[in-house]
């Protein structure tokens, strides 16, 4: 007699992927596994390097999931230090310094929170 499967019904069944023509070219979005192949790094790694150093990459149903064109720009992309992020902070904020509407912006966002307006006049906000 054959042997018969058992069912078991806290098993899930796998979800298949989609066809390639659904996910786009192959090789376009990469695993875990795959990108850590590309990459040469070990999974544990990798899954790492997206806190760390901000490898671009997307948990989907679970799964991570990497665009390989992502991880080509993140390669050849600086990596952001601390420097580089304050002076983008600065220049960010300086480009307000001479705004003629500023004084009034920060008044209101005051008073709107409540508090009172101190360290001298507003003009500190401005240099």
């Amino acid at each position: 007699m054959p042997r018969m499967k058992k069912h078991h019904p806290d098993a899930l069944p796998q979800p298949q992927p989609p066809p390639a023509s659904v996910n786009g070219p192959s090789g376009e979005v990469l695993t875990l596994a795959e990108a850590a192949a590309y990459l040469r790094l070990p999974e544990a790694e990798v899954a790492g390097l997206v806190q760390s150093q901000g490898l671009p990459g997307r948990r989907i149903a679970g799964q991570w999931r990497f665009l390989k064109a992502a991880i080509q720009h993140w390669l050849a992309s600086a990596p952001q230090t601390w420097e580089t992020r304050r002076a983008a902070i600065l220049e960010l904020a300086g480009k307000y310094k001479d705004d003629p509407d500023l004084e009034r912006i920060v008044q209101e966002a005051y008073r709107r929170r409540g508090r009172p307006m101190t360290g001298g006049s507003s003009n500190d906000v401005r240099d």
